[in-house]
């Protein structure tokens, strides 16, 4: 039987497989134009955010996290090109410039205070990982440091007690992929 991805070892955890192919026909009606009046309606944000169900010998979560990333920018261009035609380009670009800004001035924070602490003994991600990886975005955003969309959305932080709150961490990276992918 042929599947869509490679499937995780037997003892090993992998995505949910009917789900998988049930988001990927959502997405290819989506795409192609054909949606369905019962689909949820998908954009490139709702790409980025979706989960899956894990089961032994699912498919690979790598190669799923890859092709929804790459399906991800296919739909960023196409809401890009979407955008253009009806406000014009200058507009598209002015709102990423707005996001730009709203992320330059919390990285510009101090270290240590650019994001919300968890309590002392809740963990959350470290402080210093996450400003290292800030001082990078700065850098991207001042200076056109390059740092890719891969980096962003492929960054790992260590975890401490009484370290950054990791949903307003993650907020800040969607939103710098949103900015990269209507810039691109």
């Amino acid at each position: 039987m042929d599947s869509t991805f490679p499937r995780a070892r037997k003892p090993k955890l992998g995505y949910n497989t009917a789900q998988v192919e049930s988001f990927l026909q959502v997405a290819r009606r989506a795409y192609d134009g054909t949606a369905r009046p019962d689909d949820e309606p998908l954009t490139s944000d709702r790409i980025r955010l979706t989960a899956f169900a894990m089961q032994k010998g699912g498919y690979s979560t790598t190669h799923v996290d890859q092709a929804l990333e790459r399906l991800e920018d296919a739909f960023a261009a196409q809401e890009r090109q979407v955008a253009a035609r009806l406000h014009g380009g200058e507009a598209w670009l002015t709102e990423a410039r707005a996001t730009a800004q709203v992320v330059s001035n919390r990285l510009a924070r101090p270290e240590g205070h650019r994001f919300d602490r968890v309590a002392p003994l809740v963990r959350g991600y470290s402080t210093r990982d996450v400003d290292r990886f800030a001082d990078k975005l700065t850098r991207y955003f001042s200076d056109g440091w390059p740092i890719s969309i891969d980096d962003v959305r492929g960054v790992v932080f260590k975890t401490q007690r009484g370290g950054y709150r990791e949903a307003q961490v993650d907020l800040l990276l969607d939103a710098v992929v949103d900015v990269m992918l209507a810039v691109r």
